[in-house]
């Protein structure tokens, strides 16, 4: 299903009935990742899943693709699916946009969920890091993709997932330059909202990987002490819907 937003076409899908959950892919993903969790997760929920700006089938929305831009989006799939509120589950930029959101729309949010992600801003390295990634976007988009995608997985576990990770770039390959270099500005550009999560009255969660190779481990486990999430750390790197699926499915369901 698409829906139109700013004269832009976005992609999303729902499944099943029952309380509202949105599921929010990472960066260089689409919503074809969560595909393994909707047959569990929509037996007693309504589910939708949504294909960011730029990535999946939706097209490119700005110049930048700002985590309050793709929280406008959330919003309007939520609005045309008459959608009061939601648990919202992100997973690495998705979860940016949870908060990003959860500040927009707080009244909406019924619960928030972050997989492999962090509410803190980018630091001065990892911005540096973002703007040579668009250079090299610029000069070879599919060394860039093959090596970011690949750099998500615990070095531990790339050659048990090799058929996965050619999978993803895969399907990576076909998102557009512009709508990458969107998707990059933005996450570069975000605010930290350490705080909105800190003080987010309903339940939050935070699912943590013990070998993620983006999110050290230690540095999100006091982070989310300090935000008073309820924490879970897990093995895997990054991408732990991959990595780690199964337990991803079995802890989703028993935290409702």
């Amino acid at each position: 299903m698409t829906l139109s937003f700013n004269n832009t076409s976005i992609y999303y899908e729902t499944y099943g009935n029952g309380p509202a959950i949105i599921l929010l892919h990472g960066f260089l993903e689409s919503s074809t990742m969560w595909k393994p969790l909707i047959p569990d997760l929509s037996r007693n929920n309504h589910v939708i899943t949504i294909d960011f700006p730029g990535h999946g089938k939706s097209s490119i929305v700005s110049e930048i693709h700002t985590m309050e831009l793709m929280a406008e989006v959330v919003d309007a799939v939520l609005q045309k699916l008459q959608i009061a509120s939601a648990t919202l589950i992100g997973h690495s930029m998705g979860g940016y946009v949870t908060l990003a959101y959860a500040e927009m729309f707080s009244e909406k949010v019924d619960k928030l969920i972050l997989l492999n992600s962090t509410p803190a801003a980018d630091s001065e390295e990892r911005k540096a890091n973002r703007n040579r990634a668009l250079k090299i976007v610029d000069q070879n988009l599919q060394a860039y993709i093959s090596m970011a995608i690949g750099n998500l997985f615990a070095e531990s576990s790339r050659e048990r997932f090799a058929t996965e990770i050619e999978t993803l770039k895969s399907e990576a390959y076909s998102f557009p330059a512009k709508g990458i270099k969107a998707a990059i500005q933005g996450m570069r550009n975000r605010e930290d909202r350490t705080e909105i999560l800190k003080n987010f009255e309903k339940k939050k969660y935070m699912i943590l990987a013990e070998e993620d190779p983006i999110l050290p481990v230690s540095e999100a486990k006091q982070l989310a002490m300090q935000c008073n999430c309820n924490t879970k750390i897990i093995e895997g790197g990054h991408m732990s819907l991959i990595e780690n699926q199964s337990f991803i499915i079995e802890y989703l369901l028993l935290i409702g």
